[in-house]
C-alpha cells in the first residue's frame, strides 16, 4: 500500500490527565497526496512505525476522501 501522506513534522506534547498525572503524545503534521494538511494525535504507547502508519494512513484517505466531497 502506497503512501498516501507525507510526514511534514512530529511534535512531542505533553497535557495534564483528567484523572491526574501527565500523558505524553505526538502530534504528526502531515500533508496528503491531495495536497491536505492536517495533524493526527498519537499516545505514546502507539509511537511505533508499526502502530502509527495505520493511523496516519487512515487520517490522510479519509481527509482527501472528504476534500472531494
Amino acid at each position: 500500500m502506497a503512501n498516501e501522506y507525507k510526514v511534514l513534522r512530529i511534535t512531542e506534547l505533553s497535557r495534564v490527565r483528567d484523572e491526574g498525572g501527565i500523558e505524553h503524545y505526538y502530534r504528526h503534521t502531515l500533508k496528503t497526496k491531495g495536497g491536505t494538511i492536517l495533524t493526527v494525535d498519537i499516545d505514546l504507547e502507539d509511537f511505533t512505525p508499526e502502530k502509527s502508519a495505520p493511523l496516519l494512513q487512515a487520517a490522510a484517505k479519509n481527509a482527501d476522501a472528504i476534500l472531494k466531497l
